[in-house]
């Protein structure tokens, strides 16, 4: 573990702070940067990073972030250049990575995991698939499980970190083009503005009950759960440590369903390790229950549909939402468009009860590509047909 590198090979690795700010003093006039990172987080709150790649047309570098001394200030500053788009897959990931090292997210931003989804490459279309069918290459993955943390890396595991962004490049060309050509940039830019928000990676542990998706509103349930995720996230932040090794994610439902009263009680809890009620994490574990007795329920915001029980007029019918679900299937093949970004199962479900209010499919472009043909469909003046064993959409006269 440790030290540099070390490679034989002209592929260029940045291991010092003057050779990163000469790298970003060469892209700052590039039109965009592609990125991508490797990290570990196994055995961590926090995800260790490990590698950085990054390139632009004519540049292609790895920055190795665990050489000794190595200032990222002049990577972030990158980040924050508003002239430069910064291009990622799926890049969530990354975004907290660069947010937690440097409180910084990219911006502008394009993601071309979902921009592929307004051009025809389907749901959540993978990396490998977007570099086999638009740059025409096959990815390694046989250096996919490396332990990135290790030094030396061989020259076959650099090759395929620097793969990922230099194809990279050639995937947000073709995409940037088809976006421009076929008019959809504000069909992404929702899903891209949700992408840069601060909240999906401060980790508020005010907010960590939300990951628990609970199914009912009984306020005392609710409190109780938002104090113990609030102290887990907190134990699990402080001490670096996975949250699930501190307390899995049962036990804390179990306890929001029925808060134990002391030490005995907390011990008996199923999956419960052996000897925690009476350790310092065990009393403050009961001292957060104590004090969530009279806490207020955390607040439920009115389009959080996972977290509260549905608000439907009345029950849908089974038949309705299938009858909604092939109107999406059919009218996402006609328009390229992944599902899922048009409508998701909540959207669906609450359509077939009459209950549209703030559905998001019912809105701007959605509602030109399916939500207007919902209603018209519950409404009885569009149908679904068999056609030569094919389903088709009808419009019905009056």
């Amino acid at each position: 573990m440790g030290g540099r590198i070390r490679y034989h090979d002209p592929m260029r690795i940045v291991e010092t702070t003057a050779d990163l700010k000469t790298l970003a003093g060469e892209l700052k006039d590039a039109p965009y940067i592609a990125l991508d990172t490797e990290f570990m987080r196994d055995s961590t709150y926090w995800p260790k990073l490990c590698l950085l790649q990054i390139a632009a047309p004519g540049v292609a570098a790895i920055i190795d972030p665990l050489a000794d001394g190595l200032d990222l200030a002049p990577f972030f500053a990158l980040l924050k250049n508003p002239h430069i788009i910064k291009v990622l897959h799926a890049g969530r990931q990354d975004i907290e990575i660069f947010w937690h090292g440097g409180r910084v997210i990219p911006d502008p931003l394009f993601d071309t995991q979902i921009v592929a989804m307004v051009c025809g490459f389907g749901e959540a279309a993978s990396y490998e698939t977007l570099a086999r069918k638009i740059a025409h290459a096959t990815v390694d993955k046989s250096a996919r499980f490396t332990d990135w943390a290790r030094r030396p890396l061989t020259k076959r595991q650099l090759e395929y970190a620097l793969a990922d962004v230099t194809h990279l490049c050639t995937i947000y060309e073709t995409l940037s083009a088809q976006l421009v050509k076929n008019k959809r940039a504000s069909w992404v830019a929702e899903e891209i503005a949700a992408l840069k928000s601060e909240e999906l990676y401060a980790l508020d542990p005010a907010h960590a009950w939300k990951r628990l998706k609970p199914r009912t509103n009984n306020k005392r349930f609710l409190a109780t759960l938002a104090a113990v995720a609030a102290w887990r996230e907190r134990e699990a932040q402080t001490r670096d440590t996975p949250r699930n090794r501190v307390l899995k994610d049962d036990v804390l439902l179990e306890i929001a369903s029925n808060p134990p009263d002391g030490p005995e009680s907390l011990e008996r809890i199923r999956s419960m390790p052996k000897g925690f009620a009476a350790s310092r994490m065990g009393k403050s574990l009961l001292s957060a229950i104590e004090e969530s007795k009279d806490a207020p329920p955390p607040d439920v915001p009115e389009s959080d549909h996972h977290h509260h029980p549905r608000r439907h007029k009345r029950e849908p019918s089974p038949a309705t939402i299938d009858l909604l679900k092939t109107l999406l299937r059919l009218r996402a093949e006609e328009a390229g468009v992944a599902p899922r970004l048009i409508a998701n199962t909540d959207d669906i479900e609450r359509l077939a009860a009459g209950d549209d209010d703030g559905v998001a499919a019912l809105q701007g472009w959605r509602a030109e590509v399916f939500g207007k043909d919902a209603i018209a469909l519950r409404q009885g003046s569009l149908a679904i047909a068999l056609e030569n064993g094919e389903a088709v959409i009808v419009e019905l006269e009056d």
